[in-house]
């Protein structure tokens, strides 16, 4: 006689969310972290219509709701699971996270960590007693050791968001959330990999499905956003940078079965938004956010633009380890995510008064930037930078304004090669006979990125164009040109696959026509 196979009896979708709710509840994560403060953000309520309020994750021990959820994995590993110590991968808030709580355990840990991870995070984690491991350039790099680590010294690999109990820890905003403010129309989340938006999720809509859960992503990191329009977890062929702490490719497995369930909607904000954002955080509770702990206030200020007002809305500051060098490229970023300045290219007559007589034009507008080289006896074209009191409608009006007085007008508001770099090259131009190819590359920050460069690219091509700026990220922006013959192209593009940084070309751009091309 056959033994027959074991029953696995299928949760239902009810019975999962009921797992998570007990998980939700019983979560250990006070042993460490510390509930939070709700304060209502009352300026920004008065200018946008709606109650809004902040769930200040700031305030935890590491700056970062990521406590929450490692401490409540650690606390749930069977001891013979951590007896040879915990391992993971992370450039951020994971890391400290997870160094605290597995200190408190007295569990060791080991955090891998790319070789780009700014000094001031590698020694916060050191200081919570992890041994930190550099390795490679990327996060994939970091994550690639981590998995050969624990495979090889037998340690527990404590994943960042794609986990059960990570997720239910991190659901434990959310507990404390409903107990400050009942009466919330919509929570707004802030998205990377998922296990926040999850956690949220799975318990808001268990005791208040009335509520709406709305997911807040990074335009160019939307991995949500395609997960739902796929109907499964997509890797993006690429991420942006400046949000860092939401810059993933793929969203969860586990996190997505929870999210397709319980968020109602997903809204995506630009890189100038999350600025504005943090000036807004800032202005109103003096903390400054990190860029992925302002994203989902970003959501807010764009959800309102539609909205019918009234509403008792809440965004999660998802945490406030921000690089202190970024803060120049927030500064001058936010205004235009106020739409409080335009970025324009205006050709005026190449001669005496002219300026005064644009200015004049402006009626009474503030000039914030205003760059010009001479290039010709007629015409000069000038990169210009207008303080407008705010909304796409006035930027139009001001366009139609300068068209009717017979200037040549083109937008570069929303030009991100021309707000990252031909703002301050603006005043050369190349030479008519050189065929120049221009791209957009971003570099790893580390010591020889630039020499690994060179070395690739600048003995065969010639180099006519170089702008580089660090924005105190782990990522630095380029912007280069090259001397390109059409039978050198198939070479050259070669060179750039095995230089193995992003790129995009930018020889169409019209900054670079209208500013840097001959």
């Amino acid at each position: 006689m056959t033994t027959p196979e074991p029953v696995t009896k299928t949760l239902s979708q009810e019975e999962i969310a009921l797992d998570y709710l007990r998980k939700i509840l019983l979560a250990p994560v006070y042993d460490v972290a510390k509930e939070t403060d709700l304060t209502a953000l009352n300026k920004i309520s008065a200018r946008l219509g709606n109650q809004i309020f902040l769930k200040r994750e700031d305030q935890q021990p590491v700056h970062s709701f990521k406590l929450r959820g490692a401490y409540n994995k650690l606390a749930n590993l069977p001891k013979a699971q951590s007896q040879h110590g915990v391992v993971a991968a992370s450039a951020g808030n994971h890391a400290q996270g997870l160094a605290l709580a597995a200190s408190r355990l007295g569990i060791d840990a080991t955090i891998f960590m790319p070789i780009t991870t700014p000094d001031i995070k590698v020694e916060n984690v050191r200081r919570l007693g992890a041994e930190v491991r550099l390795v490679g350039k990327s996060y994939n790099d970091a994550q690639t050791a981590s998995i050969e680590c624990a495979e090889k010294e037998q340690k527990t690999l404590i994943h960042p968001f794609d986990d059960i109990d990570v997720i239910a820890g991190q659901g434990t905003v959310a507990k404390e959330l409903l107990q400050q403010q009942s009466k919330l129309d919509a929570v707004f989340i802030p998205v990377g990999g998922g296990g926040l938006l999850a956690g949220m999720a799975v318990y808001l809509k268990q005791l208040r499905p009335d509520i709406k859960v709305i997911g807040v992503e990074a335009e160019d990191s939307a991995c949500l956003k395609v997960a739902m329009e796929s109907g499964q977890p997509t890797d993006l062929s690429h991420v942006g940078l400046f949000a860092d702490g939401v810059a993933v490719k793929r969203i969860g497995e586990h996190t997505f079965d929870v999210i397709k369930h319980y968020c109602d909607d997903v809204i995506t904000v630009s890189s100038d938004e999350i600025c504005a954002a943090i000036k807004d955080v800032f202005e109103e509770t003096r903390v400054i956010a990190e860029p992925a702990g302002a994203l989902s206030l970003a959501g807010i200020v764009k959800y309102c633009q539609t909205s019918a007002g009234n509403e008792s809305l809440a965004a999660v500051l998802s945490g406030a380890n921000m690089n202190f060098h970024s803060l120049r490229y927030v500064s001058e970023r936010c205004e235009l995510g106020e739409q409080k300045e335009a970025v324009l290219a205006v050709t005026i007559p190449e001669q005496k008064g002219s300026f005064r007589t644009f200015c004049k034009t402006l009626s009474g507008r503030g000039i914030t930037e205003f760059n010009y080289r001479y290039a010709g006896s007629k015409e000069a074209n000038i990169f210009v930078g207008v303080k407008l009191s705010g909304g796409v409608e006035e930027r139009v009006a001001l366009q139609q304004t300068l068209t009717n007085a017979d200037y040549q007008v083109r937008d570069f508001t929303d030009n991100e090669l021309a707000k990252l770099h031909v703002r301050y090259m603006v005043g050369g131009q190349s030479p008519q006979n050189t065929v120049e190819r221009i791209f957009r590359f971003q570099f790893p920050e580390y010591p020889g990125a630039l020499e690994t460069f060179l070395d690739t690219l600048g003995e065969k091509w010639n180099i006519t164009l170089f702008h580089y700026r660090n924005h105190g990220a782990a990522f630095g922006q380029v912007l280069a040109g090259f001397e390109v013959n059409d039978e050198d192209q198939l070479a050259f593009f070669r060179h750039l696959k095995d230089l193995g940084y992003e790129w995009q070309e930018e020889t169409q751009n019209l900054a670079y026509q209208s500013f840097l091309k001959y």
